[in-house]
């Protein structure tokens, strides 16, 4: 029998294939719907046979069955990093009706992370429902990622207290910060950081502005060094945010208990 993690693994391959389209349909205000999947160079539709996930990718060779251009390695790498988030959510939190929020969630960090990497925005069409969804399910369904026992079941939700104080504060923090940076940071960044303080809750804000902040740091110091990026250099933080908010909802009691242990 195939463990259960392995096949909702599977599955967050398929959706992987269908988040591939909507990091480059969204930020082009285009329909994720129709018309079917096309290569962007020469516009053939592709065929159910080539949009095998991972697979076909190194079947075709990385290249497009008709024009024979170059297909992104991006595109399996979204796959196969969605496929191993919906395998970690399943071996952290285990199965129920938690699971579909968990899994917009974690899609959602990715479908983010790629969009702002391009356009440096970070669409409404994910933020805004992602708000209200969290904030409505936080009161009974979704598990709370700091009261995790190590052996991963949960043993308390996040709560509408908890979820209400984490939107109003995540939203705010980021709009305080937007107000003094004078537009250093962005709106997307602001409902970005509501969307994960009504899933995950107030402390999710602190840990993951850490976590994202950290790592954000480190990546710009690189890039002024090796590529001789100036200090006024746009990076987006969106994909920083994003890592710090997985980093807290699989971590985030395991790095807290070390922090308040030390």
């Amino acid at each position: 029998m195939i463990p259960v993690q392995i096949i909702f693994s599977l599955f967050g391959l398929i959706v992987g294939s269908f988040l591939n389209v909507c990091i480059y349909r969204l930020p082009r205000s285009l329909s994720i719907v129709s018309p079917p999947s096309a290569c962007p160079i020469c516009h053939e539709h592709v065929k159910p046979w080539d949009n095998i996930p991972i697979l076909s990718y190194f079947v075709l060779g990385g290249k497009c069955r008709k024009c024979r251009e170059p297909i992104s390695i991006r595109y399996p790498l979204v796959e196969f990093l969605n496929g191993l988030l919906y395998w970690a959510v399943v071996r952290w939190f285990g199965i129920g009706w938690h699971t579909p929020l968990m899994f917009m969630l974690v899609s959602a960090m990715v479908v983010i992370t790629f969009i702002d990497l391009d356009f440096q925005i970070i669409p409404d069409a994910i933020t805004l429902p992602g708000v209200v969804i969290g904030l409505l399910s936080a009161s009974f369904l979704l598990p709370d990622p700091f009261s995790l026992h190590h052996s991963a079941h949960v043993i308390s939700i996040v709560g509408f207290k908890n979820s209400f104080i984490g939107l109003l504060f995540g939203g705010g923090l980021f709009y305080l910060i937007a107000v003094l940076s004078r537009g250093g940071m962005g709106g997307g960044d602001i409902k970005m950081m509501a969307m994960v303080g009504a899933f995950m809750g107030w402390k999710s804000i602190f840990l993951t502005t850490f976590i994202g902040s950290v790592t954000g740091s480190a990546v710009g110091i690189f890039l002024m060094i090796a590529k001789g990026k100036g200090r006024k250099s746009k990076i987006p933080f969106g994909p920083f945010l994003a890592i710090g908010a997985l980093a807290t909802l699989f971590f985030g009691d395991i790095i807290l208990k070390w922090y308040f242990q030390r």
